[in-house]
């Protein structure tokens, strides 16, 4: 069986080695080059371009680019293919790999997961030990769709103009109507980027999101991520503060933003994903 993300699944190149992962890569457009999102030194230049106050575009995988890779797929041997995705309120993306689809030469099963960042990654991971251990179609994709529903990401945000740009996110009047300086915590739910908290400082924003990541995590056995877009002391001290506080943490990792994300929350971003790693 053949597993199919996109590059917003923050999958690092071990993980995709060792399961055979296949990752299609969004575009990112900076002045008038367009580049594949996933490399590091793209999103680096992204971080610079969007701190410049330059325009940064993106784009979903065009059907064809998921083809081939179905077709790969199946020229490998695969008899099916799963193929799972970030929320489909939050980019075209699969609703290309559902086109592509149509076309392939073997059945694929094209799932939204309503997550975005690692917590599609965890569930994408999730799937394909599943597929490893023999289990088949149906029952990976009952598993990707469990593991994701299940998963929380917060995020912070120095500002809220990438994701009104993008059309990101529908804010409440109560989040960007304050005569107060406040900085928001974000949620992604139901598949949608939505608020959730307000505070003063972006201090007070690391201690808001490691409380929202301890409560998530409660007793169960979990895997976090945090992420960030330039902002790595804090998304580190983050991190450890969670190591040493997540009772159950199977384990943790830092991970930069890719610029297909990266794009539409700026620099400065932190988000913190828990996965509880006991469902399906």
């Amino acid at each position: 069986m053949a597993l199919v993300t996109d590059s917003t699944a923050h999958l690092d190149g071990r993980e995709i080695a060792d399961y055979g992962i296949s990752v299609v890569p969004t575009q990112v457009t900076v002045g008038s080059t367009t580049y594949a999102d996933g490399d590091p030194e793209v999103t680096r230049l992204v971080t610079d371009s969007l701190r410049r106050g330059e325009h940064v575009r993106t784009a979903r995988p065009s059907p064809m680019e998921f083809l081939a890779g179905y077709t790969a797929a199946a020229r490998t041997g695969c008899s099916a293919a799963v193929s799972i995705h970030l929320s489909g309120d939050l980019s075209g993306t699969h609703d290309a790999a559902r086109l592509g689809a149509v076309q392939a030469p073997l059945p694929v099963a094209v799932v939204d997961s309503r997550q975005v960042g690692m917590g599609l990654g965890f569930a994408v991971l999730a799937a394909a030990d599943a597929a490893e251990r023999g289990a088949d179609a149906a029952e990976v994709v009952d598993l990707a769709r469990a593991r994701a529903a299940a998963t929380e990401t917060y995020l912070y945000v120095d500002s809220l103009d990438y994701l009104r740009r993008g059309g990101r996110i529908r804010l409440a009047q109560a989040v960007v109507s304050s005569a107060l300086p406040s900085r928001p915590i974000l949620q992604v739910r139901d598949g949608r980027v939505t608020p959730c908290a307000k505070v003063r400082t972006g201090g007070r924003a690391m201690v808001e999101l490691e409380r929202l990541a301890l409560g998530c995590a409660g007793i169960r056995s979990v895997e976090v991520a945090v992420h960030h877009l330039g902002a790595p002391i804090l998304a580190g001290e983050l991190a450890a503060r969670l190591r040493r506080r997540v009772r159950r943490l199977v384990r943790i990792v830092v991970r930069e933003a890719a610029s297909g994300i990266g794009a539409h929350v700026g620099p400065g971003m932190v988000s913190v994903v828990v996965s509880p790693t006991d469902v399906g």
